[in-house]
């Protein structure tokens, strides 16, 4: 009879053991991207499964920060936009985790493997270490905006645009009706594009040691190979990803001082949700601030993600609920609204604002913290706060509005197609595409938009405690990085979540540790039982994607986002 191998036995034993209390090393993978909310859908929870959440990877190292196991972070970072101020947001985090005596390592492949990767490198430039494969390249080439205007087709293929905006910088359909940048457009993009970049700059100068004119000069002579770039001073080192493993491992392993076992590697979102398993009791009593997230395009009806390609949607309902069911919880003393948004619908994003105040009005404050985006009606949305954080980078006010119809008839006619109507009032055909607007349908139109207008910077200029003249210098469509938005008095402190989480604590008098959790938790059940009333915490209205109204259709066959009137326009990706 052989004897038993009883280390072999135990050998399990011992590696979920040192899994569970022995030294660790946080690893994170950007690749795939990371995203702002949990879907509230099975589908889109399942697919959102390859893209770690911000507030999950945040909370997981600034967790591992005060977690006496952690030894380090490693983050894989590659040439793939993260959205500007989840770098800043990201960043700020990493310097947190660095402060509390941390070693915060970035290695990549390639910033951009030939091709832009500015905003990455920016990234990695937070961490203590920046390695960067032999083979790879530093994409380090500057920002840019970049806009396409397709006037010249639209006329080619005989469809004209009738549209009205207020005012000059609302720029929304300036790709349709105009052959390049008008004074205004070019400004603002100017302005933009010289605010990140001054931001960008002073970030990589001061992670790197460096002067911001030699950055300056560097990002005039990229993108550069691997070895310019270590001799350059901007990467640390070079080597693959079992090099610097490897050299983690050896570092804080018992080789080289260490105690006790090699470290494990975890993922930030793994350790994050087993560390809150394990510290969280399923019944959580106490006060708390909640944490109400939305993002993606504002419209009235339920949050959603669309079927196809996954766009996000800001439902007045769903948002408006959650804001009843905290101001009701007794456990909610504050709230902090991440707000990621570009816009929409004028209507929609007043209900949202409107629960927003009657919640800070209750006693409960609430602190919005914008995202990437915080434009017109994701401005708009936020003005109902007790206070607004923003990033450097967030692209915010858009303070403006603006609407329109494309007119078909010439295409129409070229295509040998033919439309006829009978109408049951003078102005009942007026989003009609076979035809222009009338002298009095026009001023219906402008009649409207300057409602709209004059409502939002009336509403910005109380909630702001401005005169409506510096509004209106402000507003005018025009669109602010958060930096220029702080300066500007839009905005009232600068900062992602943590420093919007301690804003709320402060107003509520809070202590320090009190703690931040996702608001409204719905368990599976719950999902499945429809709600009693409005005010329950999963009521949501019947969905309506319609936020145009009327303009629906026309919105469409325009080309503007389906989402409203109030939303910033372009893409406004920066690369």
């Amino acid at each position: 009879m052989d004897m038993v191998d009883v280390a072999k036995l135990l050998e399990p034993v011992s590696h979920v053991r040192r899994r569970r209390f022995g030294p660790l090393v946080l690893e994170l993978d950007l690749t795939e991207g990371i995203t702002d909310e949990t879907p509230t859908d099975p589908v889109g929870q399942l697919m959102a499964k390859r893209h770690p959440q911000l507030a999950d990877i945040v909370t997981g190292i600034r967790r591992g920060a005060r977690d006496d196991r952690v030894r380090a972070l490693v983050a894989k970072i590659d040439g793939k936009p993260l959205g500007f101020a989840k770098v800043q947001e990201l960043r700020e985090t990493v310097r947190a985790f660095r402060a509390a005596g941390k070693t915060a390592v970035a290695w990549s492949e390639s910033f951009g493997d030939v091709g832009p990767g500015t905003l990455p490198y920016y990234l990695a430039t937070a961490f203590d270490e920046i390695v960067l494969q032999p083979t790879g390249s530093l994409g380090l080439t500057g920002l840019s905006f970049s806009s396409t205007f397709v006037a010249d087709a639209a006329d080619k293929l005989g469809v004209e645009y009738e549209v009205g905006a207020r005012h000059e910088y609302k720029t929304a359909v300036n790709t349709v009706t105009q052959r390049g940048f008008t004074e205004p457009h070019r400004e603002t993009v100017s302005r933009l594009v010289s605010s990140l970049t001054e931001q960008v700059t002073a970030g990589i100068a001061e992670g790197r040691g460096m002067t911001t004119s030699r950055v300056d000069e560097l990002v005039g002579s990229g993108p550069l190979l691997a070895e310019e770039a270590h001799a350059a001073g901007l990467v640390d080192r070079l080597g693959y990803r079992d090099e610097v493993y490897a050299e983690l491992f050896d570092r804080f392993g018992p080789a080289r001082g260490g105690t006790g076992d090699t470290p494990h590697l975890q993922y930030v979102s793994r350790y994050q949700h087993s560390a809150g398993a394990v510290q969280v009791p399923q019944v959580r009593p106490g006060n708390y601030v909640a944490a109400i997230s939305a993002n993606g395009v504002i419209v009235s009806g339920r949050s959603h993600r669309a079927p196809v390609g996954g766009a996000s949607y800001m439902g007045a309902d769903t948002v408006a609920a959650a804001f009843r069911a905290a101001r009701r919880d007794p456990n909610v003393r504050a709230v902090v609204f991440r707000v990621d948004s570009r816009g929409g619908s004028a209507v929609a994003s007043d209900v949202i604002r409107r629960e927003i105040r009657l919640t800070r009005e209750s006693g409960t404050p609430v602190v919005a913290a914008m995202g990437d985006f915080a434009a017109s009606g994701g401005y708009y949305v936020a003005l109902g706060a007790d206070s607004i954080v923003a990033h450097p980078g967030t692209l915010t006010g858009s303070i403006g509005v603006y609407a329109g119809k494309a007119v078909l008839s010439g295409l129409m006619d070229k295509l040998g197609v033919a439309t006829d109507s009978v109408d049951g009032g003078k102005h009942a055909g007026m989003f009609h595409t076979d035809r222009g607007f009338t002298e009095s349908e026009w001023e219906r139109m402008n009649a409207t938009l300057d409602s709209i207008y004059d409502d939002f910077t009336a509403k910005v200029a109380e909630a702001r405690g401005m005169t409506r003249q510096r509004v209106d210098e402000l507003a005018r469509g025009r669109v602010w990085t958060g930096q220029d938005a702080h300066a500007g008095g839009l905005v009232d402190e600068l900062g992602g979540i943590a420093t919007a989480v301690r804003a709320a604590r402060r107003m509520a008098d809070l202590p320090p540790g009190t703690p931040l959790r996702r608001f409204p938790q719905v368990n599976p059940l719950e999902r499945l039982v429809p709600p009693e009333s409005s005010e329950e915490r999963t009521a949501a209205a019947q969905l309506r994607l319609d936020a145009w109204g009327p303009l629906a259709q026309v919105a469409a066959r325009l080309g503007l986002p389906d989402a409203g009137p109030l939303v910033l326009p372009g893409s406004w990706e920066v690369s």
